[in-house]
């Protein structure tokens, strides 16, 4: 026990110590806490429990990654489960991540991406509770909320301890884009949600679960958890999250950790809920740059635009137009600049603007082998059908957003009754 409680202070100094040189704290605010960084609250819950974890290179405590912070611990973890782009956080984009064995930890990994997007029950056999600490993004097609509701679903199902260690969501501040259609669901968009939701990875848990959006069987379960946890000690089954410290919807939360191989900065996180869009087109959407989601073209496009050619990098090993010079538009600069560009909203401006200078117009959108648009990638981003339709018929941006109404005042409305923080109006 005083090797467990001398581990955990060198912990909490150590955190303490990355605090200091952070400019939060430097400008005299309270630091934002992710909920994994505070160890003394959750530690008690899993100590002396055989434990299984669904994590990537954005599940740091401090500079030391969750899982190695809680090996030092003396916590007994049996699997990891790996996302898209894998545990570490270095495979391409889509890119299908078979099961290995973690050589630092030595411990199984299994992916939970591609044909296999949720653990079995052999999987968790060993784990008597399941952890989820991922970064999200905040962006209705960033695959990580389809694998924690794939990942909470499973865990419902088979009545396993679920545990969530929250996370600031650096698009938390605002609120927009068409609703999904449920006809388009699929993995890049799996609910009824804006494609910006503001809301963190916790709040968006509570309403899956809340508004009964999973299984038939996962919603029974947690019916019955609701209606019962209160009045029994013992509950085998139990859903839990722990909250991130000093994080409100106004903050502006930049991440130290980059969330995948092409959102390398903030100033790409901000701007990828508008130019997300473009891989459903023929154009780059910067990937095989250094500036992902930042710059987008095409070598059709007028050559006084802003030049770049795309190549073979980590994360994007391959892609659209490599080693062609396109041009187009470089939105990138200081965080804040950035942010005055999107200025709170999915912007459609610059689609509607590459979309009015390509001169191949039929070809704008990427078609699937059947040729039926309603089945492109580019409507599974959209979440609909009408999107593409409304720029190839000359529709403004403010006409359209008209259209994105009242879904998206519905779903503002859902949205408030999960909020475990203070929102941003």
């Amino acid at each position: 026990m005083k090797l467990l409680v001398s581990a955990l202070f060198l912990l909490i100094t150590s955190i303490a110590s990355f605090a200091q040189n952070s400019p939060a704290v430097a400008s005299g605010q309270s630091r934002i806490l992710a909920a994994a960084e505070r160890v003394n609250v959750y530690l008690p819950l899993i100590k002396g429990r055989k434990v299984g974890i669904f994590a990537n290179q954005t599940s740091m405590v401090g500079n030391i990654h969750l899982v190695d912070t809680l090996r030092k611990l003396g916590v007994d973890i049996r699997v990891i489960f790996g996302p898209e782009h894998g545990f570490r956080g270095t495979a391409d984009a889509g890119e299908k991540v078979g099961n290995y064995i973690d050589e630092k930890t030595g411990i199984p990994v299994v992916s939970l991406y591609g044909n296999k997007r949720r653990p079995s029950s052999e999987d968790v056999k060993d784990a008597d509770i399941l952890i989820f600490d991922i970064q999200d993004v905040g962006v209705r097609f960033y695959t990580f909320i389809s694998s924690l509701e794939e990942f909470m679903e499973a865990a419902f199902e088979m009545g396993k301890p679920l545990m969530i260690l929250d996370r600031p969501n650096p698009n938390g501040f605002y609120v927009d884009g068409p609703v999904l259609d449920k006809k388009y669901r699929s993995f890049v968009g799996m609910q009824p949600v804006p494609i910006v939701y503001g809301m963190t990875i916790a709040e968006y848990a509570f309403m899956i679960a809340g508004e009964k959006w999973l299984s038939e069987k996962a919603n029974a379960r947690y019916d019955y958890y609701k209606n019962h946890a209160q009045n029994s000690a013992d509950t085998p089954f139990h859903f839990q999250v722990i909250k991130c410290g000093n994080y409100t919807h106004k903050s502006k939360y930049v991440l130290p950790v980059r969330p995948s191989p092409n959102l390398p900065g903030i100033q790409s996180i901000y701007l990828y809920p508008s130019t997300c869009f473009f891989e459903g087109t023929v154009l780059s959407e910067g990937r095989g740059t250094n500036k992902q989601f930042q710059v987008f073209g095409h070598p059709s496009l007028p050559k006084n635009l802003y030049s770049f050619t795309p190549a073979p990098n980590e994360g994007a090993k391959s892609s659209k137009l490599y080693g062609q010079l396109c041009y187009g538009w470089d939105l990138s600069g200081t965080p804040e600049e950035v942010l005055d560009k999107v200025n709170n909203k999915v912007q459609l401006q610059w689609l509607i603007q590459a979309y009015k200078l390509f001169p191949q117009k039929d070809s704008f959108f990427i078609l699937p082998k059947s040729g039926k648009t309603e089945e492109s990638f580019f409507n599974k981003l959209a979440g609909n059908n009408d999107l593409w339709q409304q720029i190839r018929s000359g529709k403004g941006e403010e006409e359209i957003r008209k259209s994105w109404e009242p879904q998206l005042s519905e779903f503002k409305a859902i949205r408030k009754k999960y909020l475990l923080y203070e929102d941003f109006e």
